[in-house]
């Protein structure tokens, strides 16, 4: 069951994302070009999934346990450090340049946009990288099977 409720939440959030032009590279550099010919469609997206999510947090923070019985895993940390601040400029400069964020590139990867799917690539690559990385400062061993 936890299968089928991913895999139909996951569509959802594509169908919304597809919809709403998230999907489109231009959408997402117009709105980011302030200085230019801004397009503000993405700030109303934003808004709307912020609303929801505070909602859906808030519920989510009186439970015990999900729906279907599984564990709530929620964050728990709340301090900006310098890996967050990092991780951040870095998410938002790849994002400026490539105007594609996780979700809406592995949507539009799955319907074939190739420049979805060279970002997708990237963005596994960059993950590998980032845990070779943190098992190396650990002194964990790495393996390529990891």
């Amino acid at each position: 069951m936890n299968v089928f409720t991913a895999f139909a939440a996951g569509l959802v959030f594509g169908i919304g994302l597809i919809l709403s032009g998230m999907t489109d590279p231009a959408k997402v550099i117009g709105f980011l070009d302030i200085a230019g010919n801004w397009d503000p469609s993405l700030a109303f997206v934003m808004a709307g999934a912020i609303a929801v999510g505070v909602f859906a947090f808030a519920f989510a923070r009186k439970r015990g346990a999900s729906f279907f019985g599984g564990a709530m895993h929620l964050p728990t940390r709340r301090d900006v450090d310098l890996r967050l601040v990092l991780g951040s400029v870095i998410f938002g400069i790849g994002w400026g340049l490539a105007g594609f964020c996780p979700g809406p590139a592995l949507v539009a990867s799955a319907a074939g946009e190739i420049k979805a799917g060279l970002f997708v690539l990237a963005m596994l690559v960059g993950m590998a990288m980032f845990t070779a990385a943190e098992r190396l400062s650990s002194g964990a061993p790495v393996s390529p099977a990891d």
